[in-house]
């Protein structure tokens, strides 16, 4: 099974081998099954907007399908029939990339409208495995031998000085400055911390990873390995890993929520997920009249709460509803500056 994520973690997609396409709007507690138009193909890959509402999907077998009400209606977009292999999303859905892995002829086909029209972007025809983006959608970074990456939405692109190998993974923070790549072949992970300029080596064992994924300020990482089966985990951008007690299976895919506090795993005919207790916390910035206070999204609900003094418990909730920046998948409150002190603070919703 292949699975993707919206930003909280709750809408999930996965769909694997001749297994309709699947949706969880509750984390994975439950799922509902597309039958409709998903029987009898090979799903490789899904993309997520950061809402979960507009999905795209990529069948091994000849088709890109996309759907605007997570996961209700898929139509087939107007592509060739390739082997395409890996798909990725802008945090609103319309930008959208899809490679090909055909070998010696792979291409990689971009859109900017949810999938409405698709161009061919100016690439060496290559056999190409993964494909990752910003959350603009304006960085992209896609694999095959070698790592190349576009800073114009797929309008040009340049080869990385990151060593050859066999390239199966990618993933990308929302600023697409941070960078994470697989390989399962000679058992691999580098990650970039300048939108892939320069790269470094990880600390991981030689295992066949073969899916990464990464949180929108790419400091939390996911990679998981078909030989032996484990899936591993670094909470400090790549420096450090840790294996976790995630069951021996033959893994394919893994997803990640805004926060890394809620992953999900595909296996064989299987999905599993993680939930961790996520801990936001507040920035603030000011201007002549305003404040804005911004966080995370995060994988469970929180409420702002603001008090002018922090010796006495009067916390009281900010009722300006968030705003979901979508350039760096943080809630954003704009409020009156005020002229004396206030402190904020996130509470855990029931």
């Amino acid at each position: 099974m292949h699975v993707a994520s919206s930003a909280d973690g709750l809408k999930l997609v996965a769909g694997g081998s001749g297994i309709p396409i699947h949706t969880s709007t509750n984390g994975g507690v439950s799922w509902a099954s597309n039958y409709a138009t998903t029987s009898g193909s090979l799903w490789m890959s899904f993309a997520s907007s950061a809402d979960g509402n507009k999905l795209v999907a990529a069948d091994y077998l000849g088709r890109i399908y996309t759907s605007t009400n997570a996961g209700a209606v898929w139509i087939s977009n107007n592509l060739p029939n390739l082997t395409w292999r890996s798909v990725a999303s802008s945090a609103d859905g319309n930008k959208l990339a899809a490679v090909d892995d055909l070998y010696g002829s792979g291409r990689i086909y971009t859109s900017t409208n949810a999938g409405g029209t698709w161009i061919s972007n100016n690439v060496p025809n290559k056999q190409w495995r993964a494909v990752a983006s910003s959350a603009d959608g304006n960085k992209l970074v896609a694999a095959e031998n070698f790592i190349y990456t576009s800073t114009n939405a797929g309008g040009a692109w340049i080869s990385n000085s990151a060593p050859q190998a066999d390239w199966v993974s990618v993933a990308s923070s929302a600023d697409g400055n941070r960078l994470v790549a697989a390989s399962n072949n000679g058992g691999w992970i580098y990650t970039s911390t300048n939108a892939g300029v320069s790269w470094i080596s990880n600390n991981v064992p030689a295992f066949l990873w073969v899916s990464v994924a990464s949180s929108a300020d790419g400091s939390k990482f996911v990679a998981a390995d078909n030989g032996p089966g484990l899936i591993s985990t670094s909470t400090n951008g790549g420096a450090t890993w840790v294996i976790t007690d995630a069951p021996f299976l033959n893994w394919f895919s893994v997803a990640s929520s805004a926060d890394g506090n809620r992953l999900a795993a595909g296996g064989m005919r299987a999905v599993y997920v993680l939930k961790t207790t996520p801990t936001p916390s507040v920035s603030i910035t000011s201007s002549t009249s305003n404040v804005v206070v911004s966080w995370l999204i995060p994988s469970l609900p929180f409420t702002l709460q603001l008090n002018s003094d922090l010796m006495t418990t009067n916390w009281t909730d900010v009722t300006n509803p968030p705003v979901l920046n979508l350039r760096n998948l943080y809630n954003e409150v704009t409020l009156p500056l005020s002229s004396s002190n206030t402190f904020y603070r996130l509470k855990s919703s029931p």
